[in-house]
């Protein structure tokens, strides 16, 4: 028996929306997650990762393209805040990612302007700059080699 996916139909729900109320409430939940605590940050991103993959994906792409998009107009701490959160979940939990279309998420991240991408690929690589040997060979192995060649890792 399953739990409802309650993150899911949020998530769901969102991307339903129209850009001109998605933008601003997905820009406030953004700015709520940097005042919490690191536990409720957690709990924030194993949702997010369990519930992802349960999503139609042209729901799914909608939200994941406007999330990027508001990340590249905040600060590089608060970029660098939650992509850590992220792939700190990721490198212990490598099952949270392969669930994921990553091709589809690679299209999407494709989509973005070069400003946008530049500005992202700088984040991720200054984080995984961060991490040990071993927790980068993890992601790189479950990385697509397309997108590690695109965000210069």
């Amino acid at each position: 028996m399953s739990s409802p996916n309650h993150a899911g139909n949020i998530i769901v729900n969102l991307a339903g929306l129209p850009e001109f109320l998605r933008k601003p409430i997905l820009r406030k939940r953004l700015t709520e997650f940097f005042s919490m605590n690191q536990e409720d940050k957690k709990e924030i991103v194993n949702n997010a990762l369990q519930a992802g993959p349960t999503i139609p994906f042209d729901k799914f792409s909608t939200l994941f393209k406007t999330w990027l998009e508001t990340l590249c107009n905040m600060s590089e701490e608060q970029r660098t805040i939650m992509f850590s959160n992220y792939i700190t979940e990721i490198t212990h939990h490598p099952e949270k990612l392969i669930a994921f279309n990553l091709d589809g998420i690679f299209e999407i991240y494709m989509s973005l302007t070069t400003d946008q991408k530049s500005t992202l690929s700088v984040t991720i690589r200054n984080i995984l700059g961060t991490f040990s040997e071993n927790d980068r060979k993890k992601l790189y192995m479950i990385i697509p080699k397309m997108a590690k060649n695109e965000i210069g890792i």
